[in-house]
């Protein structure tokens, strides 16, 4: 194991410092658009956060960069303490230019965090609880489209939305998939790459693209 001097360990501190002071100078100057805000907030490079009217957040939530917060929603975003959105990541209630419905929006609870690359498509109610962690490249869908109607075209006939749950104390593995309606119940772990269409019991393990339950974390009576 190659041998790391204690100025290079001083030298990497310091420069973490520096960028957590810039991120935390960013997140002071832009919390001042948002509806409720409790410091520090902590904002990355080229963060982009649209309708900060409908945006609430709790000490220490942290912005990564690159990432797009669109807050126009009827129930706005709430982030709780020590929430992480990850690099890349986008919260999107609504369309870009506020046209149709607007959606309804989401609440993230204390200590959660949502890896690099994800998606949160909240036009129906996303709630997520606390101490969950979201791995990279993960994507909720709380809408589904209507198309029953085959003579009129399927953008035409609307949306649905149901609402997509996680309880406290979920892992939810890299590349995952929720679908609207889904609750994703207390403890569970969802494997990396499956596509959940219908609701986790609590304390479950479910790997692979079919929802398959495969054990539960409970200890037998």
């Amino acid at each position: 194991m190659p041998h790391i001097s204690k100025d290079a360990l001083r030298s990497d501190k310091f420069f973490i410092y520096i960028r957590t002071a810039i991120k935390m100078f960013r997140g002071t100057v832009k919390a001042l658009t948002l509806k409720e805000r409790h410091f520090p907030l902590f904002l990355g490079k080229h963060v982009s956060i649209s309708h900060g009217h409908d945006i609430y957040c709790k000490q220490n939530v942290k912005f990564e960069d690159y990432s797009e917060i669109q807050g126009l929603s009827t129930h706005g975003l709430h982030f709780g303490k020590n929430v992480t959105i990850g690099r890349y990541t986008e919260i999107r209630p609504s369309s870009y230019y506020g046209v149709g419905q607007i959606g309804y929006g989401l609440e993230m609870g204390d200590f959660s965090s949502i890896g690099p690359f994800g998606f949160v498509g909240c036009s129906g109610k996303i709630i997520i609880g606390n101490n969950v962690m979201i791995g990279p490249r993960v994507s909720l869908f709380a809408e589904n489209h209507n198309f029953s109607d085959s003579s009129s075209t399927i953008m035409s006939q609307g949306v649905n939305n149901k609402g997509i749950t996680i309880e406290d104390d979920c892992w939810i593995g890299s590349g995952v998939i929720i679908l609207d309606g889904v609750t994703v119940g207390h403890g569970s772990v969802i494997g990396a790459g499956t596509l959940v269409t219908k609701s986790v019991p609590p304390e479950s393990v479910v790997v692979d693209k079919r929802n398959k339950l495969i054990r539960t974390r409970r200890t037998e009576d």
